[in-house]
């Protein structure tokens, strides 16, 4: 269960907020962008689903990637950590633990094909966050 972060017991996740907060953006852009039915696309120019798909700046798996892989090793395993506490299977009193062992599942360093490769990761990292009473709905883009 979620606990308040006490100034006395301020968590160091090894991430700061604000990579994490890209992380969750960038990842539920592509999840929505490859969730568009191409069906879609030739109704309407101006739909969601068109405006999804036209934009070339737009983050794409393998820049996402690039961005994960491109962190530091202690980050890469904070974020699986983090989607692994937001998926129910670590608690926050387990975090030490939880990061150990994100950090030999990455040994590869592959964190970025890991992480894309879960259903909802931009949520289950956000959620990872807020079980320590944070949020990266307050964090500035």
């Amino acid at each position: 269960m979620a606990r308040p972060a006490d100034d006395d017991d301020e968590v160091d996740l090894g991430i700061s907020l604000e990579t994490v907060a890209t992380v969750v953006d960038h990842i539920r852009a592509v999840q929505v962008t490859e969730e568009t039915d191409p069906a879609q696309l030739s109704e309407d120019d101006n739909s969601e689903a068109a405006l999804l798909q036209e934009n070339p700046d737009d983050m794409t798996e393998d820049s996402l990637r690039e961005f994960v892989d491109g962190l530091n090793e202690d980050e890469q395993a904070a974020l699986i950590a983090l989607a692994w506490v937001g998926r129910g299977d670590y608690g926050p009193e387990e975090w030490e633990e939880a990061v150990r062992l994100a950090a030999e599942r990455n040994e590869a360093g592959q964190a970025g094909s890991y992480l894309l490769g879960m259903d909802m990761a931009g949520d289950l990292l956000a959620e990872g966050v807020a079980a320590f009473g944070l949020s990266i709905e307050d964090v500035e883009r």
